[in-house]
């Protein structure tokens, strides 16, 4: 009897299949569809949830920013440079390759974008590199070795005239441009509006002149070096040396970088506001407009 009840159980199993029934626990493909579609829509709408409460604990906490400092929530706005204010022009790895072409610098864009951010990611924090210019070279504070070892590493030439000319022309305004083309009619906003403004960089002695060169040196009252300062973001003793700078309360500032460690969390441990750029915030109309400041054409 077992045998003839195991085809039996077979029979039924292949005429299921065929008629498209479906046995304890399975489904059809269309009813898994659903389900997927059901899962994302509570996973969408768990998103906005989370949305709307980050959106009112924001309104809840710039409410009670303008209730005690005004209806311009922050004294001081601290700004990033590379990545914030300005960007390379052309990808890092295109100069290094175009110029260095003449030097023999044979490696492609991608070995030599991959072989710089191998050297640049490396932990400095005990290394004496970048901090070597302010000790031992005569080249104060322009963090020469540091860079003359990334150029190396990332090319492969230690040619000296090498990178000379790629240091030099890094200091030029065609390398660099304006992440918001409309920083400047910003800037004179906020600082019309008593707003006090600074760059607080990881950067040698070059970022004064570039920002010179780039015309945008007048948009700040203080410029926060690390090169100077001794201090690197995400090390709080950068923030607050700006903060100085200005004669402010660290709480009386906001910082903007596109860094979440370096900016927002090094900020933050200062006792500064902090926004993600591109994140938080995507313009410097933006930014202003948070603070409580209006932009008009003609600021």
């Amino acid at each position: 009897m077992a045998a003839p009840a195991l085809r039996s159980a077979a029979a039924r199993a292949r005429t299921a299949a065929l008629s498209g029934g479906r046995w304890l626990g399975t489904s059809s493909a269309a009813e898994t569809e659903r389900e997927r579609v059901r899962v994302r829509e509570r996973g969408r709408e768990k998103e906005e949830e989370g949305a709307g409460w980050e959106l009112a604990a924001a309104r809840e906490y710039y409410d009670c920013r303008k209730s005690i400092y005004g209806d311009v929530t922050h004294r001081a706005l601290l700004v990033d440079a590379v990545g914030t204010l300005v960007v390379p022009a052309q990808p890092t790895a295109q100069v290094y390759k175009s110029i260095g072409e003449k030097y023999g610098v044979k490696y492609s864009e991608d070995e030599i974008l991959m072989r710089y951010r191998r050297a640049y990611e490396q932990p400095w924090g005990g290394s004496r590199l970048r901090r070597a210019s302010v000790v031992d070279s005569q080249y104060v504070d322009d963090g020469r070795p540091f860079w003359q070892h990334i150029v190396t590493s990332s090319t492969g030439c230690s040619d000296a005239q090498y990178f000379e000319e790629l240091y030099q022309y890094f200091m030029t305004e065609k390398a660099w441009k304006l992440c918001d083309p409309d920083a400047e009619n910003v800037f004179k906003a906020l600082r019309k509006a008593g707003v006090k403004t600074a760059v607080v960089s990881n950067f040698d002695t070059r970022l004064r002149p570039l920002l010179q060169t780039l015309k945008c040196d007048h948009w700040f009252d203080a410029v926060a070096v690390s090169a100077e300062v001794a201090a690197e973001k995400p090390n709080p003793t950068i923030f607050l040396k700006a903060c100085e700078f200005l004669g402010v309360k660290p709480e009386e500032a906001v910082h903007v970088g596109d860094d979440r460690r370096n900016d927002i969390w090094g900020a933050r441990d200062a006792g500064c506001d902090a926004w993600l750029w591109g994140s938080d915030v995507h313009s410097f109309k933006e930014v202003a407009e948070r603070i409580g400041v209006e932009v008009t054409n003609n600021s």
